[in-house]
């Protein structure tokens, strides 16, 4: 099936992504030294290089990066387009004092569309995104025991029905792990932006935008259909030893290495 065809995604396909990438990645010191963290090589190919790649087959035309630490790597990599896909920027001045509560913020006026959001430490197959580009979606996948941080309950129909904060081995029901790919329509985005005011005028910058999620689910001001990323290779890239973990599952394709070994020889 050709991934590129309207019928496949029918007329509220999601165009726009939005990537936070305003960190240091102090986990991935000295990776990080001098580089922000979606800069570095997963097998030759960097974790923004293979992001973008993605968007642009699956038919992505915009992307908005919210950027602080060493955010000329970034610019100068990516430039304002790449393909079809337009590029832009926000700087996050306060990058070192905030988390991504406050870069999800800084997105509030340059966004007002359907979008699906990205951190920058993620590798994927690309086609774990098909089910992403519909509003108000949010990747998971099954808890397993290597894995660790914030979990949610689903229900029958497969919606996001509670989160809970961090990992816990006495638990009664399934637990799915936060991939932090989510999509929202433009009504749940504009919920989303009035909560988001409300956290950061109260100067609440340095907490994680799940808790804004989880509120709004727990009051159902917020719907999201789960969407599962069990089936194909994804990784989250926080330590040296995801990188190598990440490594694995994302090999080196042997006709590209063979070309390269021609070139060199």
């Amino acid at each position: 099936m050709n991934i590129n065809s309207k019928n496949y995604y029918g007329d509220n396909r999601i165009t726009t992504a939005l990537l936070l990438a305003a960190g240091t990645g102090s986990r991935l010191y000295p990776l990080t030294k001098s580089s922000p963290k979606c800069l570095t090589l997963v097998n030759e190919i960097s974790i923004l290089e293979r992001l973008v790649n993605n968007l642009k087959k699956q038919g992505f035309t915009r992307l908005v990066i919210v950027t602080g630490y060493e955010k000329e790597c970034i610019m100068n990599f990516l430039g304002n387009k790449s393909g079809n896909l337009n590029i832009e920027y926000i700087n996050s001045p306060l990058y070192r004092t905030t988390n991504n509560i406050y870069s999800l913020w800084m997105a509030r006026n340059i966004i007002d569309e359907p979008f699906v959001l990205f951190e920058s430490d993620l590798v994927l197959n690309t086609s774990l995104l098909n089910k992403m580009v519909y509003p108000d979606k949010m990747a998971v996948a099954l808890m397993q025991p290597w894995l660790n941080g914030t979990t949610v309950s689903l229900n029958k129909q497969n919606q996001v029905t509670h989160f809970q904060k961090g990992t816990s081995n006495s638990y009664s029901d399934i637990r799915y792990k936060t991939v932090n790919i989510y999509s929202f329509s433009r009504s749940s985005w504009r919920a989303i932006v009035k909560k988001l005011n409300q956290y950061i005028s109260e100067g609440s910058v340095n907490c994680y935008y799940e808790v804004i999620f989880s509120e709004m689910i727990d009051d159902k001001s917020l719907s999201l259909e789960s969407v599962s990323f069990d089936h194909k290779p994804w990784y989250e890239i926080d330590t040296i030893h995801d990188l190598a973990e990440a490594e694995k599952l994302f090999p080196i394709k042997m006709k590209k290495h063979i070309k390269r070994e021609k070139a060199i020889a």
